[in-house]
């Protein structure tokens, strides 16, 4: 600045020399003047005067997040009052301010009541921060995205799993919604106005962890793809006690594949009066099966048997399986082949009612449906299940008969099927629907599994990061230890411990990277998946949202001292170019006249 100075003082002084000097006197006083101005106008335009304000704070401010438009941040700043700060929260930019912290807001101005959020929008956890304030959404045009998903993060393998959702697409133009799997499409669906709900299905083959692919197409294009990671688990064995009051194909069958699935299975079989014939699959300790009692119900999870069976049973067995079931020690599955049910059946016979079917509706075979179940499958029925209060059906026909359906008694669950052959089915080729239909009995029917160590996320959508509260069961004073799976070195957390359940303890978690991550507490270990940012964004744009419209919508009075902003503004640097062109100007024509 004064090397500037110092050259328009001796420009200055140049030029007033170089007019007085002139031979031609007249207009001396217009070159002086001119030679001035032409030195006042680059000062100027160097230099240009600054204007000084004082007027309130203001109270609003200007949040930009993630795929904000400058438009509508060009028309939010005419909109509001001059001095109103810009800031951008989580991610740097070389032309914003950088805010980490929501709750550094409020100490950086005391005075704001209003937050202005431009673009996705901030995270559902960092919502709570802005209670207290107005915060007002400026959400971008709605892209094609999925708005929901769910699917079982655990499932077994060789159980049906799926996938459900909403997509969001571009309205009039057909989409495609599929399913990759193992490098290769599974199933898909079209949506014919480009958006809709779909539900999208798979049967996993191997276990572990994996990632499938939820991909949207229109017009050819793909609009929309995002991760669906999985744990693929083994199959639980079960141990399975098998009463039947006579040799048939359909228990044969039936124990013979509950072995091949790696169940246990212990079979009684009555050949005559007094006799009976025992056999064990799977089983390294066989129990005795002479009387059905509590040891024996202690050792096994499901008891399968037919009406007959059931109704033989001492007035001491069945109380023993009564109590079972109440306990929650093992299920009930009742086949049904007789035209009245047994009145030791567990919660009496009067929970379960059978409608007979006309004798001539007995010849035909009835199609079964149930979620996932495949299709054209049909077999001979007996009887149906009367709808009643507290009945859950499992299977039914075309009709929406109740063909199978459970109730809860006490702790276990009792299971009724009208089914008696389904053999023949293995005898069709139809292996798949013969696993299918009796998977869907027997995990009804299994018990819970008894309470051990667990580890479970307190969200369904973990993000990098973003604070995640890990809680701990049953393990509560053993420490938790978390690391990615490319990562080498845990990172141990401290529990802390429920003040309302001491069987759970909690930690927050900030996730630095994407991709799996092994939990570990006790013998306690289990493995979930973070997302990145670029994720889901439709989801956690939603989720965002939601926790807003969860703020209190009155603010709160707050007294604060009235304060002032300065602002300094400068004038246009043009108008001192325009003086300097013109006075240069002038002193070049008035030598040439």
């Amino acid at each position: 600045m004064l090397y500037f100075l110092a050259f328009c003082l001796l420009l200055a002084v140049a030029l007033t020399v170089a007019a007085w000097r002139r031979a031609d006197r007249r207009r001396r006083v217009l070159r002086i003047g001119a030679g001035l101005l032409a030195v006042a106008g680059l000062w100027l335009a160097a230099y240009p005067p600054v204007r000084t304000q004082q007027h309130p704070a203001t109270q609003a401010a200007i949040l930009l997040t993630d795929s904000y438009l400058p438009d509508t941040l060009r028309q939010l700043l005419g909109r509001l009052a001059p001095g109103t700060p810009v800031w951008r929260y989580a991610a740097t930019a070389p032309d914003t301010p950088t805010l980490s912290n929501l709750l550094a807001l409020r100490q950086r101005l005391p005075q704001l009541r209003a937050v202005h959020v431009l673009g996705q929008g901030v995270p559902a956890a960092d919502v709570s921060a802005l209670q207290g304030l107005q915060v007002v959404s400026h959400l971008p045009p709605v892209a094609a995205a999925f708005h929901s998903a769910a699917w079982p993060r655990q499932p077994e393998l060789g159980q049906p799993w799926s996938i459900e959702g909403y997509y969001q697409g571009e309205a009039g133009e057909p989409a495609w919604v599929s399913l990759l799997a193992a490098g290769a499409g599974r199933d898909s669906v079209q949506l014919p106005k480009g958006r809709g709900s779909f539900r999208l299905r798979f049967t996993p083959k191997t276990t572990g962890r994996a990632v499938y692919t939820l991909v949207a197409r229109q017009d050819g294009q793909r609009r929309a793809q995002e991760p669906v990671p999985l744990e693929v688990r083994p199959t639980r064995p079960l141990r399975v006690l098998l009463l039947a009051a006579a040799p048939s194909f359909e228990v044969r069958f039936l124990k013979n594949y509950l072995a091949s699935q790696q169940h246990a299975v212990a079979l009684r079989t009555g050949l005559s009066r007094g006799l009976t014939q025992t056999e064990f699959l799977n089983f390294p300790t066989p129990p005795d099966l002479t009387r059905v009692t509590s040891p024996l119900l202690g050792r096994v999870e499901v008891v399968i048997t037919d009406a007959t069976s059931l109704a033989s049973l001492s007035g001491t067995e069945a109380a023993a399986l009564a109590q079972a079931v109440r306990t929650g020690t093992c299920g009930l599955l009742l086949i049904a082949d007789a035209p009245a049910l047994p009145r030791s059946l567990p919660g009496g016979s009067s929970l379960f009612q059978l409608q007979p079917r006309p004798a001539a509706a007995m010849a035909s075979p009835q199609l079964l449906a149930w979620p996932e179940a495949p299709a054209r499958l049909a077999t001979l029925l007996p009887a149906t299940l009367r709808a009643t209060t507290g009945l859950r059906p499992l299977i039914t026909t075309s009709q929406q008969q109740p063909v199978a359906a459970t109730r809860r008694i006490g702790l276990g669950q009792v299971v009724v099927t009208t089914a008696t052959e389904t053999f023949p089915w293995l005898l069709q080729g139809q292996q798949s629907a013969y696993g299918a239909y009796w998977s869907r009995l027997l995990t009804a029917v299994v018990p819970a599994a008894p309470a051990a160590s667990d580890i479970q996320l307190a969200t369904s959508w973990p993000r990098v990061h973003t604070p995640l509260l890990v809680r701990v069961t049953g393990s509560a004073s053993a420490a938790l230890r978390l690391r990615a799976a490319a990562a080498q070195t845990p990172v141990r957390v401290a529990l802390r411990q429920d003040e309302h359940v001491p069987e759970w303890a909690s930690a927050p978690y900030w996730p630095a990277t994407s991709g799996w991550h092994e939990a570990q507490a006790g013998t306690a270990r289990d493995w979930f998946y973070v997302f990145s940012p670029a994720h889901w964004r439709g989801i956690a744009q939603q989720e965002g949202q939601r926790q807003l419209a969860l703020l209190p919508t009155t603010l709160p009075q707050q007294s604060v001292t009235e304060a002032t902003v300065t602002t300094h503004t400068a004038w246009p640097r043009w108008w001192g170019y325009l003086l300097f062109l013109v006075c240069a100007g002038l002193l070049w024509v008035e030598e040439k006249l």
